[in-house]
């Protein structure tokens, strides 16, 4: 069975870290292109990182750049995304997303909420 699983979220205070976790099944995730979204409450999901397959370039949001880093584990077929120097401003749920063609894979999302 195909299945994202996202973990790592929770509670932190400004200026911490967190890494989320994005455990793949069914297929090996590093052979295609992978992304995070995230989305808070009342916005539109937003594109945060992108990892081309085999993890040959990353790109990132503006907000992102030099806060946040993608990567992904052949050995335990999981993607993360090392989030550093959060604000306020980066709570949301963050989703794990696969383009698969014809199929788009997502993860169920897991919260990251930063305060004091």
């Amino acid at each position: 069975q195909v299945q994202l699983v996202e973990s790592g979220g929770g509670l932190v205070q400004p200026g911490g870290s967190l890494r989320l976790s994005c455990a793949a099944s069914g297929f090996m995730i590093s052979i295609y292109n992978i992304k995070w979204y995230r989305q808070a409450p009342g916005k539109e999901r937003e594109l945060v990182a992108s990892l081309t397959n085999h993890g040959r370039s990353a790109d990132y949001a503006d907000f992102a750049k030099g806060r946040f880093a993608i990567s992904s584990d052949n050995t335990k077929n999981t993607a993360y995304l090392q989030m550093n120097s959060l604000k306020p401003e980066d709570t949301a749920v963050y989703y794990c997303n696969v383009p698969r063609f014809p199929l788009n894979y997502w993860g169920q999302g897991t919260q990251v909420t930063v305060s004091s």
